[in-house]
Formats: structure tokens, sequence, C-alpha cells
């Protein structure tokens, strides 16, 4: 008689082999260039024109790496088409940030954090690792499940702080949230329907560590993420006009939290 594995221990062990085997393709001169200067990224080929590699010789030097002089016209990796590559492009493994604690309790910068709640465009993403490295956030949180992948697209609209920022998908982002209130922090869900504006959220939350959790835009928080929240807060806005994308709404949220007193 075989003793089978539970589904759950099959599946977390395929979860993981699969997480050894994740590579990632980084394109741009900005993000090839930081991503080869960063010690932590582990780096697998570098495919580059001869002028980029001028440009890049330093990084290159400073990496290790014997890269792949091709022609511009023979550019072959596999990134989307139409990708602004400018003749550089670097195959990686994802950065590993650690644990969620590690990061939140004793990680660099304020004790601030921002949540992404199923944001899946990675130039949104990215763009809010921009800001949270920025205005000082330990980390940019996200669920594993629907949210933007470390790719490319994202690195290059993080324009570099990708390597810098760390940015941790989690099994679970309500779980997460528990976690970090745990910790001691205060969670501040942004959401444009309630009367509670976020210079007001902020001020009761004092000088405890904030995490703010951002939705989507159009459909927002989820409601199991509207419920773990200690407080929903809003930007307030002149008149009628609409909400913030997501990433602006990011900036202004961080600004604010980074500045209060």
């Amino acid at each position: 008689m075989t003793n089978q594995k539970p589904t759950w221990v099959i599946d977390k062990e395929r979860a993981k082999r699969q997480a050894a085997n994740e590579t990632v393709w980084l394109f741009g001169l900005h993000a090839v260039r930081d991503a080869l200067m960063n010690p932590a990224r582990e780096k697998l080929r570098l495919v580059v024109t001869k002028n980029a590699a001028d440009k890049l010789m330093e990084a290159i030097e400073a990496s290790g790496m014997d890269p792949e002089i091709v022609d511009p016209r023979k550019f072959d990796v596999p990134i989307d088409e139409g990708s602004v590559h400018q003749g550089a492009a670097l195959q990686a493994k994802p950065l590993n940030w650690g644990k969620l604690d590690e990061v939140a309790i004793s990680g660099n910068g304020a004790p601030l954090v921002v949540l992404l709640d199923r944001v899946t465009d990675p130039h949104n993403v990215g763009a809010v690792l921009r800001s949270a490295e920025v205005f000082g956030a330990r980390a940019v949180i996200a669920p594993h499940r629907h949210s933007a992948p470390e790719t490319g697209a994202l690195a290059k609209t993080a324009s570099g702080a990708l390597e810098r920022q760390p940015y941790l998908r989690v099994p679970n982002l309500s779980d997460a949230m528990e976690e970090l209130r745990a910790m001691g922090y205060v969670l501040i869900g942004l959401a444009g329907e309630t009367d509670t504006d976020l210079t007001t959220a902020l001020a009761q939350a004092g000088s405890r560590p904030v995490a703010l959790v951002l939705g989507a835009e159009g459909p927002g928080l989820r409601e199991k993420t509207r419920e773990t929240c200690d407080v929903l807060a809003r930007i307030p806005a002149a008149g009628g006009f609409g909400s913030l994308n997501v990433s602006n709404a990011a900036a202004i949220s961080l600004y604010a939290a980074s500045t209060r007193t």
C-alpha cells in the first residue's frame, strides 16, 4: 500500500518547482542596467546590440556577464512584439525579497506599505513601485493570483525601482492584511464613496505604521478586502471629478502618509 500525498502538499510542491523554473525577460537600457548592477538579481542571459553594449559597458563589466551581441534586425528574444527594448534584454530570475514580517517590521524606510487588490496592469504596478521608492515605503504587496507578475513591461515602467523596492506577492491578501495588523499596522483602504477623508484617517492612525490598500480601477476593493481594513478613506476631489488612476492615488496617498506629523 502506497502513502499518497495530500492534494495540498502536491500543489505546494508543484508551485515550488514552477517558481524555481520561472524566469523573466527585462528590456530597455534603464531596466537592464539596474538589473545588471543589482547583486541580488540572478542573471541568466544578456542579449544586446553593439550600440546598447557600448552604453551598458560599465554595468556589463560589473555583472561579469558574457553578452550575446546581435544584429538589431535580428533581435530575437521572447518579449512582446512592439516592446521598446532599445537593443537590450536580460533573462533573469524574479527577485526574492523574503518574508512579509521581515520586510514590514525591520525593512528599510518608513513603517509604511502599499497593498494592491487585484491590480493587474503592469504599468500601474510599475508606477506604484516608483512612488513607493520615492516616498520611502517598505514594500508593495499583492496577491499571487490576479496581480501583475514581475515582467519586462513592469520593470521598464518602474524605471529601476523594481531592483530596489520590495514587491511581495503573497498567497492571500486578507491573510497578509491580518498579519500586518498583528504587527501594529493600521489598514487604510482607499474608497471614493466613504465620508472619511485620507487626512482624517491618517491623523487617527497617529504614529502607528500604516498600510495603504488600493483596488483596481473600476471594481475597486473587493468586499473581503474592504471588511478587513480598519478604516476606509477617500482622497478629496473637487466638484464631480471621477476617480483617480490607481497609480496616481497611490502616489498621493504615499505622500500624505509619509509627511504626516
